[in-house]
């Protein structure tokens, strides 16, 4: 009789770990099969410093089939088109078919850069560190604007749900025009739909407003939050700020010579429209075990999941999916297989506690909410050079664990166990 096959399908950030603590769970008792679009893992966090040249593309890749095939995890780099949940078969980009018998989507978000005319890398006029091949264009972009600097406009639309890189590659960017000697013709401005500055799409967490403000000040950087970004010409950004009865309290014409703008995310096409399995934007609805209510047999993780607001807000601010939080979905799907392989009722919760590193160059802001979505047991915000240094080890450590196709190497598990920091809820 043949083995059960996991599919996992995406393998970034949460994809490629999924597929390694999956594995190391269900053993023998099942198969595992990664689909993915491209054979290489990015470390998606270094994106901004790839936009300065402060990283190379290379130094943050990893070629996935030969970690998959040491770990006896099958893989395909094709993509898939579409996902049929009715006969449990994943439909490829190279007109195959791959029946599962439980699905894991980890695929990321479709980056929604089309909702809004002029914006975006592809025939838009701003710029975007969401893929690394968004950020070498930047890095071109960025050596070009140096040579004649103006005014930059940074920040995130409406709808975003990622807004600790918005803040990060703007101080960044304040940090290396330091260093190239032209900050004093650069006049800078953040542009955020959030309602105040360190919002983060999380209602703050502890003071990320003070600190976030004061970083922002001390920089000579401008803001303007509630803000919908009606359109973008080139050179010139035409902005709404909204008021909180949802009228329009005062319009901004941002000129730039350099803007980076993170879009709104919405469900990549291959499960967009898909009845029971996602939301109106794609997202993939899924209960407090990570399994979606229609089809249990397929579970999800990461920033393609449904998750509601924090709140309401003048302007749509979605919820980030960050990195730890992405983790114990993980670890939570991975232990809920190995229960439903063994006949069992899925029991595990993810935590949802979130870890967040967002580096400045020169000195950085890190927070820690447990959960994530407020209210909290802990919540915590701190600043200071130490956390440039610990993002920069942080990335070595992530790229060494893909590397060696681990999940959590046992000093990791230490570490979290001495800060209190846990992956499944009650554990």
């Amino acid at each position: 009789m043949a083995k059960p096959r996991i599919v996992v399908l995406g393998a970034g950030l949460g994809g490629a770990i999924a597929a390694f603590e999956i594995k190391l769970a269900v053993g023998k008792k099942a198969d595992v099969h990664v689909v993915s679009q491209g054979d290489t893992f990015h470390f998606v966090p270094s994106n901004p410093w790839v936009a300065v040249r402060w990283r190379t593309r290379d130094a943050i890749e990893v070629k996935l089939p030969p970690v998959f095939q040491k770990k006896d995890i099958a893989f395909t780099g094709v993509g898939a088109s579409k996902v049929d949940p009715a006969t449990n078969t994943l439909h490829l980009a190279d007109g195959q078919a791959l029946a599962y018998d439980y699905l894991v989507i980890a695929t990321g978000p479709e980056l929604a850069f089309d909702e809004i005319p002029g914006l975006g890398p592809n025939g838009g006029h701003t710029q975007s560190v969401c893929h690394v091949a968004h950020a070498e264009t930047a890095a071109d972009a960025f050596d070009k604007f140096c040579q004649n600097p103006g005014p930059i406009v940074v920040g995130a639309v409406q709808g975003a749900s990622c807004f600790g890189p918005a803040y990060e590659f703007a101080l960044i960017l304040d940090t290396e025009l330091r260093r190239r000697k032209v900050r004093d013709k650069v006049p800078m401005t953040f542009v955020t739909s959030e309602p105040y500055i360190g919002h983060l799409g999380l209602d703050g967490v502890g003071d990320t407003k003070g600190l976030l403000e004061s970083e922002l000040r001390q920089r000579h950087i401008k803001w303007v939050t509630n803000a919908k970004v009606a359109s973008v010409d080139e050179g010139l950004m035409h902005v709404e700020e909204i008021a909180e009865d949802g009228s329009v309290r005062a319009q901004h014409d941002l000129p730039f010579g350099f803007s980076m703008m993170l879009p709104a995310f919405r469900g990549v096409e291959a499960v967009r429209g898909v009845e029971g399995l996602v939301n109106p934007r794609g997202f993939i609805l899924i209960d407090k075990h990570q399994c979606n209510p229609t089809f249990p047999n397929i579970m999800a993780l990461g920033v393609c999941v449904a998750i509601a607001p924090t709140g309401k807000t003048p302007v749509p601010v979605g919820v980030p999916k960050t990195g730890f939080m992405i983790e114990s979905m993980v670890t939570a799907i991975a232990h809920n297989l190995k229960e439903i392989l063994d006949e069992q009722e899925p029991t595990h919760e993810a935590s949802w506690n979130a870890i967040c590193l967002a580096d400045f160059g020169d000195g950085g802001v890190a927070f820690v909410a447990q959960p994530q979505i407020p209210p909290r047991n802990v919540n915590w915000s701190a600043s200071g050079k130490w956390v440039h240094l610990a993002k920069v080890g942080f990335e070595k450590y992530f790229l060494g664990k893909v590397k060696r196709g681990e999940s959590e190497p046992f000093y990791e598990k230490l570490a979290l166990d001495i800060l209190g920091v846990n992956k499944i809820k009650g554990a």
